[in-house]
């Protein structure tokens, strides 16, 4: 990751005047797009990453003006958008092996048209807008959306059986993938500006899209406005195995200092799940999209934070220096722990970010806010550079997105599967209803055979707090799982952290367990 002064942004200004329009040339009149029936283009114009990026510095050298906003899109709702579909004999590459690209139109949640091409031999086609691409009841609201009333909210990819789709992007600079398991879940974006401060959340938009198929692989490209920055993002999206793979490289123009610039964000919902006790409102045993922040520091280690919901915002920070990897997984994907048969949260797709290059100092945030229905995106994370975000910076980052079912590798250190909480005491005894209990259960190979003479043994870490009782023990008929049983008490009034990892002769067993008792 690199940043370059002011100075060096402004200098750069002329070297867009080198892109010209000459490759527009090299399409052949006359050629014909893998474009279903409907679809109409505009001309030709020039394009490489090289110019969106050029393209994305000048944006940035002028002052910010707000997108297009068509205010009658406000009543497509949720229920009218449901009614419109888009025609698949108009499709974008019909009939391609990674899948073909149908088109939202706008609504209610989406009210800011962007404009999208295809790219084909370095020349860029805008596709053009009408109503007549969608199936649309008679008394729909889209009826009344003609000419440059209309537009595109973004798109996504389908199955190439045509049915559902594996990749989407709607949504200020939103996207997400349904992963290997088929349902979606958790959300990335481009960039996160001033989450969970005093002051608003600027959400930065991307404003076009640039779209081109190679073999076996998705290029998307996508510029990105806001009041405080614009930037150019690339992404080369292909099924890789079992998962979902996105390369993701990005450079970032500052207009503006930010207080809390936030790269590679995950936004994803936790609502209760085995840690606490749900709402009596809601009959499902746990609600969540994800259910733990994964991370694998620069010192190689490998620690995990249960998710929470909690009775007021927290905001966490993890400092790392140089991160191997950070994540928002679904680690339980027990039907029976969910009892959800309409959307399915056992196969929610885990996310994991894979830092390319030197991103320094910093920390990886997490951000809970309370939530109480499952509607709600109120989990955040994301890489927080040590240094501030100043105007006239520029950003260079580059990183992985894995889409995934299972996680990020295959390491012998047993994993958290389990975190519950409840009264002190011991089982069969009265409660200790001032002592809390916290029960974690461990589960890997590395586990497996050890009893309770082996010598496995448990460093535990607290900060305003004690623990005044604990036990380590293999789990019956669960070779492989042990449990690690805390009573704890924190400080009156004070949020108590713990740290736990199982170790055997003196090297880890484990991952490392993270945990915060609050108030």
């Amino acid at each position: 990751m690199q940043n370059e002064s002011e100075g060096n942004i402004r200098g750069q200004l002329s070297r867009r005047q080198a892109v010209g329009l000459g490759l527009a040339a090299l399409l052949t009149p006359g050629h014909a797009l893998a474009a279903g029936k409907g679809l109409k283009f505009g001309q030709p114009q020039a394009f490489s990453w090289e110019w969106l990026q050029n393209h994305a510095l000048a944006l940035a050298s002028r002052p910010y003006v707000k997108p297009r906003r068509i205010d009658a899109a406000a009543a497509i709702d949720y229920d009218a958008l449901n009614h419109i579909h888009y025609r698949a004999d108009a499709e974008l590459w019909r009939g391609r092996d990674e899948g073909a690209v149908r088109f939202f139109p706008l609504s209610v949640t989406a009210r800011e048209p962007v404009t999208i091409s295809v790219v084909e031999r370095g020349a860029a086609r805008e596709i053009l807008w009408s109503p007549d691409l969608f199936d649309t009841p008679a008394n729909n609201p889209l009826r009344k959306f003609i000419g440059d009333k209309g537009g595109f909210a973004g798109f996504r990819v389908m199955n190439p059986s045509g049915v559902g789709d594996w990749l989407a992007y709607l949504g200020a600079s939103y996207f997400r993938s349904a992963g290997p398991l088929d349902q979606y879940g958790l959300s990335a974006r481009a960039i996160a500006v001033d989450v969970a401060l005093h002051t608003v959340e600027e959400f930065p938009l991307f404003t076009h899209f640039w779209l081109e198929q190679q073999p076996d692989t998705t290029l998307i490209y996508a510029l990105l406005d806001g009041p405080r920055m614009a930037g150019a993002w690339r992404f080369v999206v292909r099924h890789a195995g079992d998962e979902v793979v996105q390369d993701v490289s990005a450079m970032v123009f500052l207009r503006d200092d930010v207080a809390r610039l936030g790269l590679a964000p995950l936004t994803s919902m936790y609502w209760y799940g085995e840690t606490e006790r749900g709402p009596r409102t809601d009959w499902r045993p746990e609600v969540h999209d994800s259910d733990g922040l994964l991370m694998h520091n620069g010192r190689d280690e490998w620690l995990w934070r249960p998710l929470r919901n909690p009775s007021a915002l927290k905001i966490n920070a993890f400092v790392d220096n140089n991160p191997r990897g950070f994540g928002l997984m679904q680690r339980d994907r027990v039907y029976g722990h969910y009892e959800d048969d309409g959307v399915f949260y056992h196969k929610r797709p885990s996310l994991w970010v894979e830092p390319q290059g030197d991103w320094g100092e910093g920390a990886v945030e997490l951000v809970e806010i309370p939530t109480v229905s499952e509607v709600d995106d109120n989990i955040v994370a994301f890489w927080r550079p040590a240094n501030p975000a100043k105007k006239g910076q520029r950003l260079d980052f580059h990183y992985r997105l894995r889409w995934l079912k299972d996680e990020p590798d295959h390491s012998p250190l047993a994993r958290v599967v389990a975190t519950r909480s409840g009264l002190g005491g011991i089982p069969g005894a009265r409660a200790q209803e001032d002592v809390l209990k916290l029960v974690v259960d461990f589960e890997g190979p590395g586990l497996k055979g050890l009893g309770r003479n082996s010598g496995v043994d448990v460093d535990i870490l607290t900060i305003l707090g004690k623990v005044v009782a604990h036990s380590i023990y293999p789990v019956v008929e669960r070779d492989g799982r042990w449990r690690l049983m805390l009573d704890v008490v924190p400080e009156p009034g004070a949020t108590m952290d713990l740290r736990a990892t199982l170790h055997h002769d003196g090297k880890p067993l484990s991952e490392t367990w993270l945990y915060q008792v609050t108030p």
